[in-house]
C-alpha cells in the first residue's frame, strides 16, 4: 500500500527537472485508477485514458456547458466548434459539413486537414476499436459517409436525420490523429497503427505527453500553441502530472495536505470529513447521465412474473440504503408523486413513485402466486463493496420481512460482467451510464434485445418500437409523448429498480477554478485554472 509520504515523493521525482517551474503553474492529479492507453480507443480503455486523450487530441466538436442546480456541467444540445471552426446541417438533415480552422496545427507542426478527417473517422468506424459501436448510436457506420470537398472542408452523409450524428462526433473516440505520422506507423496487419497509438500521440491538443508510464503516471506539458479554448487561448496550466495512487485515503491524505491539487473518486465517508473541515473546495454534482439501479433478469423465474418485481420495489428500504452506501450524496430516484399515477415528463431517469411499503409488497407477492415468499441470490461486483455491501446487507434484512430469503454474492468483476453477459444473475446492483442522455438513447441501449448492456433482459416490444421511433423524432413535442410512453412502461412493468444519480465529488484546492462534471465522468483539465 503507498503511503501518503511515499506518493509525495514520486510526485517530488516526477517534477524533479521542472523545479523552476512555480507550484501554481502545475496541477497535480491523484486517481485511484490509472492511465492505460493514449488511444481512447483501445479496448480496456479506462476512464483516465478518456481524460487523457480528449486534451492530448481535438475532436471536430465539443460540448458546451451548462449551470444544473449551481453546478457547471456538460450541455448536451450545445455543439460547438473544435477543430471546426463552424458547421451546417442541410436544410432535409442529412448533411453535416464542416469548416476547418485555417490555423488548426498538429503538434509536430503540420496543417489539419480535411484529409487528416477523413483518416481519422473512417478509422474510428471500421477498425476494430471502441468508437464503432459508439458511432453506430448516431448513424456513423461507414466510410463512405466521410467527403472531403477542400483541404478545409470536410462533409458528413446520414442515411436520415438523427440527433445524435453531431453529439457522437464531440465524444471521447473520434479524436482527430496526424494521419501523415500514424500511416509511418501503420502495418499490413495493422493498417491504423492502433499499437504505436497506444502508447504514442499524434494529436493537435492542448496538452503533449512529455512521459508516459502505464498504469503509473504521465506528465502533460502544455502546447503553446493551441489556442481551442473556451478563452481562445492556450490552456492554464503549463503542466499536468495525473498519478495512480491505489489507497482512497491515501489519495484524500494527499488533497488534503496540499501535495495533490485534485481528486475526483475519493469515498463518501472521505468527502464528507474533508468538508466537514472547510479546508478544501468540494464540488459535488450527481451524474445526471449515470443511474444505480437494482436489477432482476425478466427471464428467469420468479422475477419473470411482473407482480414479484412490483413486491420488491415497495420492500427496498430505500432511505436506509442512500444513507448507508452514499451518505446521502446524490439525487434520489425513488419517493416521488405522479399525479394520476402518470410520469411528470419523458425524461430519462425519472423519479419513481415508489418507497418501502412491506404490505403492499405482501399483496404483489400472494398475487404472483408466492404468498410465503421465495429464495434468490443477489450479487454485487466486489470492486463497488465500499457502496454496495451495506446496501445488499439492508436489502437482504427488509426482504426476509416479506419471506424472500436472500443470499448475497460478492462477485469479482471479471466473474461479474461474464454472467451479466450470459444473463445468468437473477438479482443484482449496477449502475449505467450514457455519454449522451437523451430519453431513446437510455432506452434503447439498456432496454432492448438480448445483448449485453439490457441488464433487466426486458423483451417488450412496444417499448423497443417506441425507442427506435423516437431516435429519429425531430418534433419536440412528439418526442416528449414518446418519453412519456417509455416511462409509463417502465413503471408498469417495473424491470429493474432505479435508485438515485450518485454524486461525483471533486475535492480541490481553494486556488483551483473551472471545475466541469463532463460526460465521461472525468476531469476536462483544459477547464481548469488557478486563481
Amino acid at each position: 500500500m503507498l503511503q501518503a509520504t511515499a506518493v509525495l515523493a514520486l510526485l517530488l521525482v516526477a517534477t524533479g527537472p521542472l523545479r523552476a517551474q512555480t507550484r501554481a503553474e502545475t496541477l497535480r492529479y491523484v486517481t485511484g485508477a490509472s492511465v492505460n492507453t493514449l488511444d481512447p480507443n483501445i479496448p480496456g480503455a479506462t476512464r483516465e485514458s478518456f481524460a487523457v486523450s480528449l486534451s492530448t487530441y481535438d475532436r471536430l466538436v465539443s460540448f458546451g456547458r451548462k449551470q444544473l442546480n449551481g453546478k457547471w456541467v456538460f450541455d448536451l444540445d450545445k455543439i460547438t466548434g473544435e477543430l471546426a471552426e463552424s458547421y451546417d446541417v442541410s436544410p432535409d438533415g442529412l448533411k453535416i459539413t464542416f469548416h476547418l480552422r485555417k490555423d488548426a496545427k498538429f503538434q509536430d507542426g503540420s496543417p489539419v486537414t480535411a484529409e487528416d478527417v477523413k483518416w481519422s473517422l473512417d478509422r474510428a468506424v471500421t477498425a476494430p476499436i471502441l468508437g464503432k459501436n459508439q458511432l453506430l448510436t448516431g448513424s456513423l457506420t461507414s466510410a463512405d459517409q466521410f467527403k472531403v470537398i477542400d483541404p478545409l472542408t470536410f462533409e458528413v452523409t446520414l442515411p436520415k436525420p438523427d440527433k445524435l450524428a453531431l453529439p457522437n462526433l464531440a465524444v471521447v473516440y473520434p479524436i482527430i490523429i496526424n494521419s501523415k505520422v500514424a500511416k509511418q506507423h501503420a502495418t499490413a496487419d495493422d493498417p491504423w497503427a492502433t499499437a504505436w497509438l497506444k502508447e504514442h500521440t499524434a494529436g493537435s491538443g492542448a496538452y503533449v505527453v512529455e512521459s508516459f508510464k502505464p498504469g503509473e503516471q504521465v506528465i502533460l506539458k502544455r502546447n503553446e500553441g493551441w489556442n481551442r479554448g473556451t478563452a481562445d487561448k492556450a490552456a492554464f496550466f503549463k503542466r499536468i502530472i495525473v498519478q495512480s495512487v491505489p489507497e482512497p485515503a491515501t489519495r484524500a491524505n494527499l488533497v488534503e495536505r496540499g501535495d495533490a491539487d485534485l481528486v475526483i473518486d475519493l469515498q463518501a465517508s472521505d468527502v464528507q470529513s474533508l468538508e466537514a473541515k472547510a479546508k478544501l473546495k468540494v464540488i459535488s454534482t450527481p451524474q445526471y447521465n449515470a443511474v444505480t439501479f437494482v436489477s432482476m433478469n425478466n427471464q428467469i423465474p420468479p422475477f419473470d412474473n411482473v407482480n414479484v418485481r412490483r413486491a420488491i420495489a415497495f420492500a427496498l428500504p430505500y432511505d436506509d440504503m442512500f444513507k448507508a452506501a452514499l451518505f446521502g450524496r446524490g439525487a434520489p430516484l425513488f419517493g416521488a408523486t405522479w399525479n394520476d399515477g402518470k410520469p411528470p415528463n419523458g425524461g430519462y431517469p425519472v423519479p419513481q413513485p415508489v418507497k418501502i411499503d412491506l404490505d403492499k409488497a405482501r399483496e404483489y407477492l400472494k398475487a404472483a402466486g408466492l404468498p410465503e415468499g421465495f429464495a434468490t441470490t443477489f450479487s454485487f461486483n466486489v470492486g463497488q463493496a465500499s457502496t454496495a455491501e451495506p446496501m445488499a446487507a439492508l436489502v437482504k434484512e427488509s426482504l426476509g420481512k416479506i419471506g424472500i430469503k436472500v443470499d448475497i454474492q460478492k462477485l469479482p468483476d471479471a466473474q461479474m460482467s461474464t454472467q451479466i453477459n450470459e444473463k445468468k444473475l437473477p438479482f443484482f446492483i449496477e449502475g449505467i451510464v450514457a455519454w449522451l442522455p437523451s430519453t431513446d438513447y437510455f432506452y434503447r441501449n439498456f432496454y432492448i434485445g438480448n445483448q449485453r448492456w439490457n441488464y433487466s433482459s426486458i423483451n417488450h416490444p412496444e417499448l423497443t418500437a417506441v425507442a427506435q421511433e423516437a431516435r429519429f423524432e425531430p418534433d419536440k413535442v412528439k418526442y416528449e409523448e414518446a418519453g412519456l410512453k417509455l416511462n409509463a412502461i417502465h413503471f408498469s412493468e417495473m424491470p429493474q429498480i432505479p435508485l438515485w444519480q450518485p454524486n461525483q465529488d471533486a475535492v480541490m484546492a481553494p486556488s483551483v477554478e473551472g471545475y466541469t462534471y463532463q460526460f465521461h465522468r472525468q476531469v476536462d483539465y483544459r477547464d481548469l485554472s488557478r486563481k
